[in-house]
Order: structure tokens, then sequence, then C-alpha cells
């Protein structure tokens, strides 16, 4: 169900969010007096020319906006629809054309994707690489074939995933190409915190980094650790005295080694007694 967003003031500036792709940033744009709802596709002013947008909240940092954002210009009508679907077309043309100019240059490159400006002056190319490439010759021959502006742009392995989308090990769809907006650091050590394998093959996605998903949970790990006795403490305990060896930070509860028979045994937060200085 389509979520209203209230009217607009007369006296008073109305950022409303649009974001131009699946799973991408979300920009600011004074809507003026048109009345809009979530979903709504809507004409707006790019930087040179229109783009196609769909309407979605503004954030909080949005409304405390100092400079006036671009406007929306209108609801999208049939035409601009109709346009939308010929793009997409010359898209498709455009991705088969490059594929076939790189192959015949051998060209050490591989196409991603390819976008169209919403009033057609201009076409972005993605691409991968390991290095430097000079696509100079390339961009000469896709601008007199397509006859449009011709922009290369070089994106990582994390990029290229979110623009390709796929299945990930979950079964669910790529966060990152369905609704991860930003990508944001994650390490080995959130990996080691929530005590899972240090298997590469495990801890990595389809782009071949450290799978996004490590960091959901992270917090909370830290959160449930930060009561238990550090490994190597000595400790006293219902169940005996001992040194920790171990944790279960979900269930709170810390392993020992006690010391009278070196049974390893389970104690909970309540069973601990006293903690000692190692």
């Amino acid at each position: 169900m389509e979520k209203a967003i209230d009217p607009p003031t007369p006296s008073v500036r109305s950022p409303v969010g649009v974001q131009f792709k699946t799973a991408g940033p979300i920009f600011a744009h004074d809507r003026g007096r048109l009345v809009l709802s979530e979903g709504d596709l809507v004409v707006v002013e790019a930087e040179r020319g229109t783009a196609l947008g769909t309407v979605t909240a503004p954030s909080a940092a949005m409304l405390k906006g100092a400079e006036r954002p671009p406007r929306v210009l209108r609801k999208a009508d049939p035409r601009d629809l109709a346009r939308d679907e010929l793009n997409k077309q010359r898209e498709r043309e455009a991705l088969h054309l490059c594929l076939r100019r790189i192959g015949e240059r051998k060209m050490s490159m591989k196409i991603v994707g390819v976008r169209y400006q919403f009033d057609g002056g201009k076409a972005v190319v993605y691409f991968a690489a390991e290095g430097r490439v000079d696509f100079r010759e390339l961009v000469r021959d896709l601008a007199q074939a397509l006859r449009t502006r011709i922009e290369m742009k070089q994106i990582g392995s994390r990029d290229e995933t979110k623009l390709v989308g796929g299945i990930g090990p979950c079964g669910r769809e790529q966060c990152c190409s369905s609704w991860l907006r930003e990508f944001q650091a994650v390490s080995v050590k959130m990996a080691k915190e929530q005590g899972l394998s240090l298997n590469p093959s495990k801890l990595s996605g389809m782009c071949g980094r450290l799978k996004c998903c490590l960091r959901y949970e992270y917090d909370t790990y830290l959160e449930l650790r930060r009561p238990l006795p550090r490994i190597g403490t000595s400790i006293a305990s219902l169940k005996g005295d001992g040194q920790v060896v171990g944790h279960n930070t979900l269930k709170q509860t810390a392993l020992i080694r006690r010391v009278e028979d070196g049974t390893e045994v389970e104690v909970t937060l309540a069973e601990i007694v006293e903690k000692r200085a190692q």
C-alpha cells in the first residue's frame, strides 16, 4: 500500500527523497506544490538535463539541508515511461556493441553494464579491470556508433556485484542489489567475535570480498560478550574454580577448566562467584 507524503505548504521548501535505482542512494529533491506518494515515478532535474526516479520518504538529514535541492519537475507520464523503455532497449544494444568492440580489440576489461541518461544525451559504460585501461579509441568508436556522449566508469568488485545482482548462499537476493544502499567496512575481526569459521570460502560473498552480513549482528555480539569473563581469566563458580577457556555468547555462558580435576564445565553468569586477576 502506498504511503502518502504530506502535501507541501506554499511558504516552506518541502524536500522529498528520490532514488534512481533499486537499493541506490536517496537524494533530496524539492517537490514544490506536487502531491506525491512513495513509489511514484517522477521526472527530476539532473546535472545535465533530466532523470527518472522513484519517490521515497526523505530522511532527517534531507529536511535539515540548507542548500536548495534540485526540483521534481512532474510525475512521469506515458511518454516518459515510453522513453524509459526505449532507453533500456538502447542499453541492451549498447552492451552487445561494447562486448563486440572490446573482443575485437582484445582489451583486458570486463563490461558490467551500460546506463543511458534519461534524455539520451549520455551513456555510461561500467567496467571492471585489474589495472588502468586505455579506452580512448573505444570511446570514439562507441560515440560514433551510438551517436551520444560516452562516459567510461571503472568500478570495484563490490559495485560490480551490486550492479549485476544475483542469489547469495543464503538463498535470497544479494543484500547489496536488493536493499543495502551503502557499503560499510567489514573485517575478519567481526567473524572472530561471532565465533565463525575463518574459512575464506565461507566468509566471502559473490564479489570475493567479506560478506556484508558479517556486520549485521556484530554489535549485538559485542554487547552480549561484555559481561562474560575474558578467556584466560581465573574465576570461582558454584561448579568449581577454574580458568575460562571459551564462551557461548548467545547462551551467555562461559566454559571453564576446573583446577581440581581439569574437567571443562559450562557456567552461567549467575553461577560465577568471583572473577580473579590473571
